[in-house]
């Protein structure tokens, strides 16, 4: 069964997809890049909508998101597919499969919510995969989810098209953006993409008040030069500010960098603090253990403001109108969900 899709144009015979950046043109019963876009009996169908092929209940904190409803779970959810090529990707058995390859679970848009509240979560991502490629799912499942009292999150790369973007990303209560490396060469050789339209939607994400956080896997030997890293710094720090949440995250070998070492943990040590020498306020190190470095700590008074194990918060001390109980300053960032609209989206202004 497919749906209709919406982000696309005929050009005579054939069909161009404009979901995102890379325009697929396809003839009749040819697949886009992503696998899960088809040109079927003369329109551009979804064989995604609906049928997501990886479902679990995660700690928020794993997405990574911070300052989003720190503590509570998520309803995680994924399709087969992907529309980036990366040669890094650690959840590559969905990314690079076909829907018929991969069981997929029934699960209409309006269902969603009543799932999560099931499985006590107070808030549904589209992730594992990039949701750039099943929009209209997206949409119309995070606005189920609102109009049920429960938030609604996208994990992506950020490489969509303007129309797709300016109709998804509105539906959505917090955005994690993969800003995957720092220059051009990087992204057209490891992820068969490019830097500016990332950059474009993290820069647009920000400026319309939505709520996002970056992460960058840094791997050796292709995005970790320091003078690259200080230049990714310096232009968060300057075109999105500085209490942009950043989460540097260690690589290890999978896919098709098998034979690349696993990033050392003095190696995103360094990097953070370079970060927060450019004025960063919230960087964090992932997929290792360092204290300092998984820490939300206050920018007015230093303060640790939460605490956290792994993916596990062992202290939480902001209050429930996201100010610092020692000095009273507001922190970027939703932290309790009593905060969270349900009639037409939230807009968080940073400092």
């Amino acid at each position: 069964m497919t749906h209709p899709a919406r982000y696309w144009h005929r050009e005579g015979e054939r069909i161009v997809c404009t979901a995102c950046p890379r325009l697929c043109t396809m003839s009749e019963g040819q697949h886009g890049f992503c696998y899960v876009r088809k040109h079927e009996d003369g329109r551009l169908v979804s064989l995604a909508y609906g049928k997501p092929n990886a479902v679990a209940v995660d700690p928020i904190e794993k997405k990574p998101l911070w300052h989003f409803l720190p503590g509570t779970t998520i309803l995680s959810m994924g399709t087969a597919g992907c529309n980036l090529g990366c040669r890094f990707c650690q959840n590559w058995d969905l990314s690079k499969a076909k829907s018929h390859h991969k069981r997929a679970l029934e699960l209409a848009p309006e269902d969603v919510p009543a799932l999560a509240r099931r499985e006590g979560a107070a808030s549904v991502a589209f992730t594992y995969n990039d949701p750039t490629i099943y929009p209209e799912y997206v949409i119309d499942a995070a606005r189920a989810a609102r109009a049920a009292g429960v938030a609604a999150v996208g994990v992506t790369a950020g490489y969509i098209s303007d129309a797709a973007r300016a109709d998804m990303y509105p539906e959505l209560d917090a955005l994690n953006i993969d800003l995957k490396g720092f220059s051009e060469r990087f992204y057209h050789k490891l992820t068969f993409s490019h830097l500016q339209p990332v950059l474009e939607t993290i820069e647009w994400s920000v400026k319309r008040g939505l709520w996002v956080e970056l992460t960058t896997l840094v791997i050796p030997g292709h995005n970790d030069d320091p003078e690259e890293l200080r230049a990714q710094f310096r232009w968060i720090a300057e075109h999105v500010g500085p209490d942009v949440p950043l989460h540097l995250t260690a690589f290890h070998p999978d896919y098709k960098l098998q034979d690349v070492e696993r990033t050392p943990p003095e190696t995103l040590i360094r990097a953070r603090d370079e970060a927060r020498g450019f004025g960063l306020r919230f960087v964090y190190t992932g997929n290792i253990w360092d204290r300092v470095g998984s820490v939300t700590a206050c920018p007015g008074c230093d303060l640790p403001l939460i605490e956290r194990r792994w993916h596990a918060v062992a202290a939480n001390r902001v209050k429930a109108d996201g100010t610092c109980p020692g000095c009273a300053r507001q922190i970027p960032g939703v932290f309790d969900a009593r905060s969270q609209s349900t009639s037409g989206g939230r807009r968080y202004h940073l400092l």
